[in-house]
C-alpha cells in the first residue's frame, strides 16, 4: 500500500488554471499506475486521467482532453494534474489513486483502484 496526499486545490475564475499535486510515500512509487478522479457536488465520482509507471502512456476522459495534462516525477514520488481553461463544471473534489496493475483505455476508469488520497477541493467560478 501507498499513502497519498493531494494539494493545490482552490478557487479560480472560469478560464483560469490550477496545478494539483499528489505526493506518495514509500520507495515503490514507480511501480504504481496513478490516476485522478473527481466528484462534483451531488454527483457520482468520475474518472479524469491515468498515467503509466514511467509516464509513457496516458488516458483522459473526453471532457478534459486538450485542457488537462497528467504527469509524474518518480524521483520526487509525485503525480500532477495541470488544469487549464477551467469551466464551472470542473468544480469537484479531486482525488488521486494508485494501483500496481496495468490498465488502458476504459479499463482505467472501470477497474477498482487500490489506494486513495483524501481529496482536494477545486472550485471554478463563472
Amino acid at each position: 500500500q501507498v499513502q497519498l496526499v493531494e494539494s493545490g486545490g482552490g478557487l479560480v475564475q472560469a478560464g483560469g488554471s490550477l496545478r494539483l499535486s499528489c505526493a506518495a510515500s514509500g520507495r515503490t512509487f514507480s511501480t504504481y499506475y496513478m490516476a485522478w478522479f473527481r466528484q462534483p457536488p451531488g454527483k457520482e465520482r468520475e474518472f479524469v486521467a491515468a498515467i503509466s509507471w514511467g509516464g509513457g502512456s496516458k488516458y483522459y476522459v473526453d471532457s478534459v482532453k486538450g485542457r488537462f495534462t497528467i504527469s509524474r516525477d518518480n524521483a520526487k514520488n509525485t503525480v500532477f494534474l495541470q488544469m487549464s481553461s477551467l469551466k464551472p463544471e470542473d468544480t469537484a473534489i479531486y482525488y488521486c489513486a494508485a494501483d500496481r496493475d496495468y490498465c488502458s483505455g476504459d479499463g482505467c476508469s472501470e477497474r477498482a483502484w487500490d489506494d486513495w488520497g483524501q481529496g482536494t477541493q477545486v472550485t471554478v467560478s463563472s
